[in-house]
Formats: structure tokens, sequence, C-alpha cells
């Protein structure tokens, strides 16, 4: 089972990687760095914020900045406890595919699947009773994923496993945020 996985994954990677078209090349090379997204981590910041107390506000940074240290530290480990080579430094693949951005460490699971699925995630959470169109947020970490695929770095079971654990961590801060920190805004106290 683990082998037909394994097969699957990489004649995935190689056939969605081998649809690159070098003029795109330097367009996906800015868009996989997390850096690029600046300004959309603004909006993110200030959707949460709007028409929150200073208190709320607070509360709900933390619980997002809690819950990004969890995943980045939880991605790190998993890579070296798992030790899986990204195909851009596998020997048997990079003459087959298409490297666009090289990275050192290890390729699973992804840290910017898991970090901008985890983000997004919270940040529906948060909003999704204010803003209905929220859920529109997911095309982001689904174009930052593919773009790991095309420049060269990740599986795409790499990008899925980075998504759920994202997902599920987004979902577990939220649930500790509502049960252990929320029921303290009012009063001070848990009620």
């Amino acid at each position: 089972m683990l082998d037909k996985l394994l097969t699957w994954d990489r004649e995935t990677f190689i056939y969605l990687n081998s649809l690159g078209i070098e003029k795109y090349d330097q367009f996906w090379g800015i868009a996989t760095n997390i850096s690029t997204w600046i300004p959309l981590y603004i909006t993110f910041l200030f959707l949460v914020i709007y028409k929150n107390s200073t208190k709320e506000k607070f509360q709900k940074i933390s619980t997002a900045v809690l819950m990004l240290i969890f995943v980045l530290l939880l991605t790190g480990l998993t890579k070296e406890l798992v030790g899986r080579i990204r195909p851009s430094a596998d020997a048997e693949l990079n003459t087959l595919i298409r490297i666009i951005k090289g990275s050192d460490g290890f390729s699973f699971f992804s840290g910017h699947s898991a970090f901008s699925f985890s983000l997004t995630t919270i940040v529906v959470l948060f909003i999704k009773e204010r803003f209905k169109w929220s859920w529109a947020f997911y095309c982001w970490p689904i174009f930052l994923a593919f773009s790991r695929i095309y420049v060269g770095v990740h599986y795409p079971v790499d990008l899925i496993t980075g998504a759920v654990v994202g997902i599920v961590s987004a979902n577990l801060f939220y649930k500790i945020h509502l049960k252990f920190i929320v029921p303290y805004s009012v009063s001070g106290h848990h009620e």
C-alpha cells in the first residue's frame, strides 16, 4: 500500500511539475516565497481585529501566534524524524523535473502548506460570522501549495499532509480559544 502511494506521489509530482512553462518561472519563484504574501497577512490581521475590543484583539492574535509556533515546531520535528528528501535533491528525479528553486532540508511535510492552511483556517474561523465570503481565502493556500510542486521542492503527499496538519491545528487552537480564553473575556475569571 505504501509503495503504491509513493509511486502515485512521484508520478503525480513529475506530471504536475512538467506542466510548467519557462516564461512563468519567475512568477512562480516569487509566488512560492512566504514573504511575498505580507500584504495578505496584513489583510488577515485587519479582518481578525476589525470591530473587536482591545482584549479580544489580543486574545485572537495570541491564539493565532501560538498556533503558528506549534505548526512550525511540529513541521520541523516531523521533517527531521521522517527525513524525506526533496524532489529537487533526489538524484534519480532531478534530471527528469523542472527545478526553479532548490531548497535545503527535508520534504515531508510541507511547512508552506501547513503554515498557509493553518493561518487561513484560523482567520476564517475568527471572521466567518462577519464575512460570509471568507472561505474564498482558501484560494491562497491551494495556490501556494501548487507553487511548491511547480518549483520542484514538494511532492503532493507533502502538501496534502501539510494542509491537513494546518487545518486540524487551526481547529484545535480555535476550540482551545473558545473553551479556555473566551470565557474569561467578560468577567476576568472562568464562567
